[in-house]
């Protein structure tokens, strides 16, 4: 199972970018109304992916992106519990909730259909169905900050994160390992740090 992909944001269509790790482009499902939010393309960017295998007997996987832990959370929220919706259904809805998670928050536990069609143009139907299979489950996801903030790591640490797991590999590390060292310490470092500062902060996640 996949839990996040961290890669160069290749390209972007309506509805879906191209995520491109090791020389593979990932198509990923995304809302659309999340693209401003994305970084430049050539930028590094992390995306918190849900796996959807089409077909009874399996099939193709598509994969299903979102920015932040607590937007994944809310897309199976309403995949899971809200009556009749499927994956790609979900991320319709999520095409709309996607404008002010704090506001779809609000007027679920509110239970204010008013808000629901206005802000986020549900209709009565789809109001009451969301309404009724979320008011009492919806608080169980935390506020999501950062609704307009832009998620961009820039790509010209790319080259020192590259050099930084050769040297961790060179130790005797594995690939696969020192990639995850080195992604999750380079989010800590951020883009000023030396490849000194880089090896000494992954060796503390190996």
């Amino acid at each position: 199972m996949i839990d996040y992909l961290y890669g160069i944001f290749n390209s972007k269509s309506k509805g879906a970018i191209t995520l491109e790790i090791n020389g593979i482009g990932y198509s990923i499902s995304v809302p659309f109304s999340n693209l401003s939010r994305f970084p430049t393309i050539g930028n590094l960017v992390k995306i918190y992916i849900v796996e959807n295998t089409s077909g009874m007997y399996g099939g193709p996987v598509y994969l299903y992106g979102f920015l932040t832990k607590e937007e994944r959370e809310m897309y199976l929220l309403i995949k899971e519990k809200v009556p009749g919706t499927g994956a790609k259904k979900a991320l319709e809805y999520m095409n709309k909730v996607s404008m002010s998670f704090r506001d779809f928050k609000t007027a679920i536990t509110s239970k204010n259909f008013s808000m629901l069609n206005k802000i986020f143009g549900f209709t009565k139907k789809t109001s009451d169905k969301l309404i009724t299979a979320l008011n009492d489950k919806i608080s169980t996801i935390n506020a999501l900050n950062g609704d307009d903030e832009k998620i961009e790591i820039d790509i010209s640490g790319s080259t020192i994160i590259l050099e930084t797991i050769a040297s961790l590999m060179s130790l005797g590390y594995k690939e696969q390992q020192a990639k995850n060292a080195v992604n999750a310490a380079y989010e800590q470092c951020g883009n000023n740090a030396t490849l000194e500062d880089l090896i000494r902060k992954s060796l503390r996640y190996m």
